[in-house]
């Protein structure tokens, strides 16, 4: 029987509240909460200044968080990741961590539209100034050109919200 913890995780455009749902979600799953914003300012402090520094330093973390859920979720613990899951190789990513344990996974997926997502990134500045030169409109649209929606075929527990 297998008893491991399940795997949460987030895709949605950017403002679209996957932090504050990966928040409210580990509350009510009693599971360990992984903000990547937190290991990367923990890791790299004041080293991320674009996003190729972002997608490099991202890597560079990938192997140890993957091993650290691995061994929480096999201790029959909850995990919910605030990692993005917004591209298919990222679900990938995801999909293989949770396969290589034989977990139960489930992608909430935040499907909101773009005005709805920059609206509230208008919101975060005002509420978390120390963001502003990441959290505007300029990225928004360069961040959101990556972005592919989550299809049936990749073989994961999608949940739509």
């Amino acid at each position: 029987m297998n008893n491991t913890g399940t795997l949460s995780f987030f895709c949605g455009k950017m403002g679209a509240g996957k932090s504050t749902k990966s928040k409210a979600l580990s509350v009510e799953k009693n599971a360990v909460l992984l903000s990547e914003d937190d290991w990367l300012a923990a890791h790299y402090p004041n080293q991320i200044h674009s996003f190729d520094d972002y997608l490099t330093f991202s890597a560079l973390i990938k192997p140890f968080v993957k091993a650290h859920v691995q061994n929480i979720l096999q201790a029959g613990t909850n995990v919910v990741m605030d990692f993005p899951a917004n591209t298919v190789n990222q679900r990938t990513w995801f999909k293989q961590l949770c396969s290589d344990i034989q977990c139960q996974h489930e992608l909430i997926f935040l499907d909101l539209s773009d005005e709805q997502c920059l609206a509230q990134l208008v919101k975060r500045r005002v509420e978390q100034p120390e963001r502003a030169q990441f959290d505007n409109e300029t990225v928004f649209y360069h961040v959101t050109q990556y972005f592919q929606t989550p299809s049936e075929d990749e073989g994961l527990n999608i949940i739509r919200n």
